[in-house]
C-alpha cells in the first residue's frame, strides 16, 4: 500500500514538473522587494519559475526593442507598455496597472528631512539624488516636484542622477548624496505599511528621515504590467500576470507602500 502511495506521489510530482515553465520578467527597480516576495510565492504555488531582471524602465524599453528575451514587463509607468503595444512588441489587451507608486524624499540621517519637505526650499545640502528622468518615471516625478515647488534652479547643479531608482537609493544610503527622491517601498522595514499617507511614514523606515511627497506635486506613478510578444504561448507568463492580479500578490503590493487605485487588478 505504501509503495502504491509513493508511486502516485511520484507520478503527481512528475506531472507538475512536466507542466512547469519559466518566465523571464523585466521589472522596474522600484518594485524589487515586493517582486522578490511575489516570485517566491508564485513558484511555491504554481511550480513555475520567474527569472527576474531589475532595471530602469527606459533601459528595458530599449532592450525589448532590440530583441531582449523577456516574456513579461513590469514597468514603472503606463506609457512605456502602451508604446510597446502600439509597436507590436506587446500583446494588445494584456496590459493592466499592478501598482501606483509613492515618491518619498529620504535622507539616511535622522532629523534631516522634515514632514513637509521644507528642506528642499532651504537648499542647505550639497547633493540631491534622483533617478535619471530620461530613463525612470520616478525621476520624472522628482523633477515635477522640484518644478512645482519652484526650486529646480537651485537644485539643478547639485543633482546626482542614478541610472534607476535603486541606484538613487544607494547614493543616499552610502552618503554620496545628502538626500534623495526614492520609492516608499525602498525605505520601509520588511515591507510593512500601516496605511497612513499624511506626509509621515506610517510604517517603520530602515533609518534616517523621510517625507511622503503629496500626490498633488507630481503626476500619478501608474505602473503597468504587460505580456510581451515573446511571452505568447508561455504558460508561466500567463500564470504570473494572473497571479499579480490575485489577492495574495495585491496584499504584498499594498504592504510595500503602493496603492492599487480604483479598478486596479480588476
Amino acid at each position: 500500500m505504501s509503495k502504491l502511495f509513493l508511486s502516485l506521489i511520484g507520478a503527481l510530482a512528475l506531472g507538475v514538473c512536466a507542466h512547469a515553465a519559466e518566465v523571464t520578467v523585466a521589472v522596474a527597480a522600484n518594485f524589487a522587494a515586493p517582486m522578490q516576495q511575489i516570485a517566491r510565492a508564485f513558484a511555491q504555488e504554481t511550480g513555475h519559475q520567474a527569472v527576474v531582471s531589475l532595471g530602469a524602465t527606459g533601459s528595458f524599453y530599449a532592450q525589448i526593442r532590440n530583441g531582449a528575451p523577456f516574456h513579461v514587463f513590469l514597468s514603472a509607468d503606463d506609457e512605456t507598455p502602451q508604446r510597446l503595444e502600439r509597436e507590436g512588441l506587446a500583446v494588445a489587451g494584456s496590459r493592466f496597472t499592478y501598482a501606483i507608486g509613492q515618491l518619498v524624499l529620504w535622507s539616511a540621517q535622522p532629523g534631516r528631512v522634515d514632514d513637509r519637505g521644507e528642506v528642499l526650499r532651504t537648499g542647505a545640502f550639497p547633493r540631491l539624488a534622483i533617478a535619471n528622468p530620461r530613463l525612470a518615471p520616478y525621476g520624472q516625478a522628482a523633477m515635477q516636484v522640484l518644478d512645482r515647488l519652484g526650486v529646480t534652479a537651485q537644485w539643478q547643479p547639485r543633482l546626482v542622477l542614478g541610472e534607476n531608482i535603486a541606484q538613487a537609493y544607494q547614493f543616499v544610503a552610502t552618503g554620496n548624496a545628502s538626500l534623495g527622491f526614492v520609492a516608499l517601498s525602498q525605505v520601509l522595514v520588511d515591507g510593512r505599511m500601516d496605511g497612513r499617507m499624511d506626509g509621515r511614514i506610517g510604517g517603520r523606515i530602515r533609518e534616517g528621515s523621510a517625507w511622503i511627497v503629496p500626490a498633488s506635486l507630481h503626476d500619478p506613478i501608474r505602473q503597468d504590467a504587460v505580456l510581451l510578444s515573446r511571452g505568447q504561448g508561455n504558460p508561466a507568463a500567463t500564470a504570473l500576470l494572473a497571479y499579480l492580479r490575485g489577492d495574495k500578490a495585491r496584499a504584498v503590493i499594498r504592504a510595500h507602500g503602493y496603492s492599487l487605485g480604483a479598478g486596479v487588478g480588476s
